[in-house]
């Protein structure tokens, strides 16, 4: 198996498992992906997901090379490629937040997978870039979303340079939420993790769906939708019990409901 799976305490730790490739994004390995994300949706143990690496240097390396120029038909090449999108819109509707935890270099369709999470901690010795240009390719599948989370300019300059940036450059311009020191990633990672898994699942669920339902409306629109949300989450037991556990000065007792 090229992804590993494992719960504890209510995270679903997702960690992609290829060495000999750096974990290249194969059709297996994003299969792999999707049917780990998918286990995870439906498993209501799991309140947070955290996508990793078992390589000791290498988050990811990117789209699969050795695919890109296989000897088979066209048509074969433009169904396989479907697998993209749709592991990054599982990751977006999943209702459960998700971090990437990027240890290492996270490059070309990585960088694209990276930023389909909700947040990104990073190694200070992690790296990004989409260096497809510079083998004849064009990092097509992955612009919308650095697009969506990176400033125009900054992402122009990206994809047609081919440049990598390090840690501290992916977080001033946006792509990193938070870069730490090699000897506390693990930790950071779970930190944050254990915050997220205690908050209200179902709370949580109505936020996340908001955030991707509203991302690209209209603002009139936007705030028409988010309204209704708002009224949705007036009626939970959970948004009450929140409230009054702020006011008891005690941890709130999640139900669901």
């Amino acid at each position: 198996m090229s992804v590993s799976y494992s719960v504890a305490d209510h995270v679903a730790t997702i960690a992609m498992d290829d060495p000999d490739t750096r974990n290249a994004l194969s059709d297996a390995m994003l299969d792999g992906l999707i049917e780990a994300f998918t286990r995870a949706r439906e498993d209501g143990e799991v309140r947070v997901c955290v996508l990793a690496s078992t390589h000791a240097t290498t988050f990811s390396s990117g789209g699969n090379l050795a695919g890109f120029a296989a000897d088979v038909p066209l048509v074969h090449k433009h169904l396989a490629s479907s697998r993209f999108p749709e592991l990054f819109r599982l990751i977006g509707t999943l209702g459960k937040p998700t971090i990437c935890a990027a240890g290492g270099h996270c490059l070309a369709g990585a960088l694209g997978l990276a930023l389909a999470c909700d947040l990104i901690v990073a190694s200070e010795k992690a790296s990004f870039g989409t260096p497809e240009i510079n083998v004849g390719v064009f990092p097509f599948m992955i612009m919308a979303l650095i697009y969506r989370n990176v400033g125009r300019k900054k992402t122009t300059e990206l994809l047609l340079l081919g440049d990598r940036i390090d840690a501290a450059e992916a977080e001033r311009i946006g792509i990193v939420n938070r870069v730490v020191p090699v000897a506390e990633f693990d930790a950071a990672v779970a930190d944050w993790a254990s915050r997220l898994a205690a908050k209200s699942p179902l709370l949580v669920r109505l936020g996340k769906d908001a955030m991707w339902r509203q991302q690209d409306m209209a603002l009139e629109e936007a705030w028409d939708f988010l309204r209704s949300q708002l009224t949705v989450a007036f009626s939970t037991e959970d948004i009450q019990e929140g409230v009054t556990a702020f006011f008891e000065k005690r941890e709130p007792e999640w139900t669901g409901r």
